[in-house]
């Protein structure tokens, strides 16, 4: 007789467990519990065996902060030979970031991670929460997917590769350049050929990229009219690295010297501000040599980042500088594919 496999649900906060308050919706410690408790689908025999563990302090997801991510990873890391896969409840607002964080944090995982949440509390009567949550157990118990993913809407997306694209609809999550790893109708199709490969963390142990330090990483959207005077300020200390986000394929103002200049002796020694450059479309990728707007950007020092998104851009600086890396050495891993967050094109590097 086969052993009940067994999910680890990690509260961690979120719509989903939130109650109506005086000053609006707010996370409740004990709710979600109690809910699932009482929801006769999960003591079905052929879903999984699950725990509810409670990272409190409960966040709404605004509130979510890099050491947070650290927090979830080691909660993970910790509990991680216990369980056949692991469902993380978390608000919608950063979960991209939040899962994206998770996948660079988690280097060798060989067991699901799922991140879900809802659009509308558990507390209303349409809530999409309580068959994201039915599903993501499913998934993270009885599926071989050793990924960080989403659930939400019947579609399991790589998480570093997703975006939150709609604050009204059930549809609230999309992926602009990987198609879903499963699709969740009547049945589950999943497309293994999109799937990574288990890392060398096997099921006994996972041992967590470490943090040594806090780095300061921020993000910039360009728009017409954006000046040198006001991207100096930016890159000034005790920035370490940025995301550009930038026009199509990679593109910049190029007319402007001065704004170039300053992105160039920022990314020069002596500080090496790791800059990456990121479409502001959500699907696509940053090809730096087909218009000269976006070749000057090379020639100043900017990295291409290819088709990552910028969440999956921005979290993978800040975890790579965090775990004690020297600039040269996070300019040229992020130059490479770590957890399925990219498709590296040799013909968009950065120009020397």
């Amino acid at each position: 007789m086969s052993t009940r496999p067994r999910v680890c649900v990690l509260h961690v906060g979120g719509t989903i467990g939130m109650v109506r308050t005086e000053t609006g919706y707010a996370p409740q410690p004990g709710f979600l519990a109690e809910y699932m408790d009482a929801m006769p689908e999960l003591r079905r025999p052929e879903l999984p065996a699950f725990d509810v563990v409670s990272l409190e302090p409960l966040l709404d997801s605004a509130d979510m902060a890099p050491e947070d991510w650290v927090r979830i990873a080691e909660a993970i890391a910790a509990r991680y030979a216990d369980y056949t896969g692991f469902v993380v409840v978390h608000g919608t607002d950063t979960m991209a970031y939040t899962a994206s964080a998770l996948s660079f944090l988690l280097p060798g995982l060989a067991k699901p991670v799922i991140l879900t949440g809802s659009q509308l509390s558990l507390t209303h009567v349409r809530s999409d929460g309580r068959e994201h949550i039915i599903t993501a157990i499913l998934l993270a118990g009885t599926c071989e997917i050793p990924e960080v993913c989403i659930y939400f809407a019947s579609r399991l997306l790589r998480g570093n590769r997703a975006q939150k694209v709609h604050n009204l609809d059930f549809v609230a999550f999309d992926s602009g350049n990987l198609p879903p790893l499963a699709h969740v109708g009547v049945g589950i199709e999943v497309a293994r050929h999109l799937v990574r490969k288990p890392g060398p963390a096997g099921t006994a142990g996972l041992t967590m990229l470490p943090q040594v330090r806090r780095p300061e990483v921020a993000a910039v959207r360009l728009f017409p009219g954006i000046g040198a005077a006001m991207m100096s300020k930016l890159l000034e200390p005790p920035l370490e690295a940025l995301v550009l986000e930038t026009y199509g394929v990679g593109n910049a103002p190029s007319r402007d010297q001065a704004l170039l200049s300053a992105i160039a002796r920022s990314a020069a020694p002596p500080r090496e501000v790791v800059i990456v450059n990121c479409s502001q479309c959500h699907g696509g990728s940053v090809r730096q040599t087909t218009y000269s707007t976006g070749a000057a950007l090379a020639r100043a020092g900017v990295l291409s980042g290819f088709d990552m998104t910028p969440e999956a851009a921005l979290t993978k600086l800040y975890c790579l500088l965090a775990s004690g890396l020297p600039p040269a050495a996070v300019r040229a891993r992020m130059q490479q594919d770590l957890a399925g967050e990219m498709t590296p094109d040799p013909a968009s590097a950065t120009v020397s």
